[in-house]
């Protein structure tokens, strides 16, 4: 099957039923219409979901059944339902679906923050190059800045500063991508501080105390700035290449994607925040420090494959409920 044709042809429909599950009174020939576009959407559906689909549009037609079923059957849509279907489908299926954009993102960036902390470690060229000053002592030394920064401020306060702060990097880095150079730009800044500040601290002698400060939040931190950067530069590709689809339709489909991305990664960026504001200042040894930022890591990336890779392929609660309905809904002669 050509999905992009199948798609094509039944989009007026599609965009039909829609207008009509959003319409806020509907005649009885519109209740009616409505009840036949929704049985022969989910039997299109069914019928797409066997022959290797395109999981975007899988994931639209989804959501818009369960629209039009509440409507159809007079329900009110349960609020804590569709947050959990948000985390257990939407989020982590979109998250995964950009995987090969966020891993791409992450190779690159931390190939550029190592080459240059390689760079500035014990390079007086780089540190004239960058503008660094010769002598960073009050900077890297025992209970330098680097290190006072995590504990200048009450936690909570510090927590909620970072959130904000990553936040809206992260946010910059999704909806820049659009343009694709901003959004570059900034991920190569703060791959650049990255680098800086590990050379400096390597320079010092004091890389161990680097990274017992850096990853008990980072790992968690810069896999979020990874997925909001891999999803900004889909999107702006999405906008050079759309595709079978034209580019109004190929970037309205993937900037759902997005949203439900940058939605998502507030929850996420709050755990990397509570870690660097409550975790990576305290008086702990640095392995534990660190195996707390790895299980969180681990835990991101095991729901990300788990949960997304499930929801990715169709097998989220409601394609199957979509699916039942198409069997025991089916039209005489259909």
């Amino acid at each position: 099957m050509d999905v992009d044709a199948y798609a094509y042809a039944h989009r007026r429909s599609w965009d039909r039923l829609d207008q009509l599950t959003r319409q806020r009174r509907l005649s009885g020939a519109e209740t009616d219409e409505l009840v036949l576009l929704y049985r022969r959407t989910s039997q299109q559906l069914a019928r797409l979901q066997s022959q290797s689909p395109d999981p975007e549009l899988i994931g639209g037609l989804s959501a818009l059944l369960a629209r039009a079923r509440g409507r159809t059957l007079g329900a009110r849509p349960d609020p804590w339902a569709e947050v959990g279907l948000f985390f257990s489908h939407r989020f982590p299926a979109a998250v995964y679906r950009a995987g090969l954009w966020w891993t791409g993102v992450a190779v690159v960036f931390l190939a550029v923050a190592a080459g240059l902390g390689t760079w500035v470690s014990g390079s007086a060229a780089a540190r004239d190059a960058l503008g660094i000053p010769a002598n960073t002592d009050v900077l890297t030394g025992p209970g330098g800045q680097f290190e006072t920064y995590y504990s200048e401020h009450p936690h909570d306060a510090f927590a909620a500063q970072v959130w904000t702060n990553n936040a809206w990097v992260s946010a910059v880095a999704l909806f820049t991508g659009l343009l694709i150079l901003p959004a570059a730009y900034v991920l190569f800044m703060n791959a650049l501080n990255l680098g800086i500040s590990s050379g400096l601290m390597a320079d010092a002698g004091r890389l161990d105390a680097f990274f017992g400060f850096i990853l008990p939040h980072g790992m968690l931190e810069l896999t979020a700035v990874f997925v909001a950067g891999g999803a900004g530069l889909q999107l702006g590709w999405t906008l050079i290449d759309p595709g079978r689809m034209s580019r109004a339709q190929a970037l309205a489909r993937q900037g759902r994607a997005t949203a439900t991305i940058a939605l998502g990664l507030v929850v996420v960026l709050l755990v990397a925040g509570l870690i660097e504001g409550f975790v990576t200042p305290s008086g702990l040894p640095a392995p534990v420090r660190i195996a707390i930022g790895l299980v969180a890591e681990l835990a991101f990336l095991g729901y990300i494959l788990g949960a997304g890779r499930r929801a990715a392929r169709g097998v989220a609660v409601t394609d199957r409920r979509t699916s039942d309905e198409h069997s025991e809904n089916r039209l005489p002669g259909e």
